[in-house]
């Protein structure tokens, strides 16, 4: 009998962009998403705004469930989204490596 396969997880995640807005967005592979954000191809929003920073990243066990939480996320203000970065970068810290390596201020 085989073990039924995992899904990996999917991410919510909360960029801070030049102009003080807060950009959310979803993916299943993080790096490779602020890669193309830091390069202007992650989304028209990131392309005209660009992100100096990652706030916060939260896995999520499916993406259903990360597009119902980016869903919701999207409709708060920012003062919400900016209590929530603190909230979920105190859950899951937000790796200084990737934040570096994508040097994205």
């Amino acid at each position: 009998m085989t073990a039924a396969p995992t899904e990996q997880p999917w991410f919510v995640y909360l960029l801070l962009c030049r102009s003080g807005r807060i950009y959310t967005g979803v993916t299943p592979g993080l790096d490779h998403r602020l890669t193309a954000h830091k390069i202007g191809r992650g989304a028209l929003f990131t392309k005209m705004d660009p992100p100096i920073r990652l706030l916060a990243a939260k896995p999520f066990p499916s993406k259903g469930a990360a597009l119902q939480i980016e869903r919701q996320v999207k409709g708060v203000g920012a003062a919400h989204k900016k209590r929530l970065a603190e909230i979920w970068s105190e859950q899951h810290p937000v790796d200084q490596a990737i934040q570096n390596r994508l040097a994205l201020a």
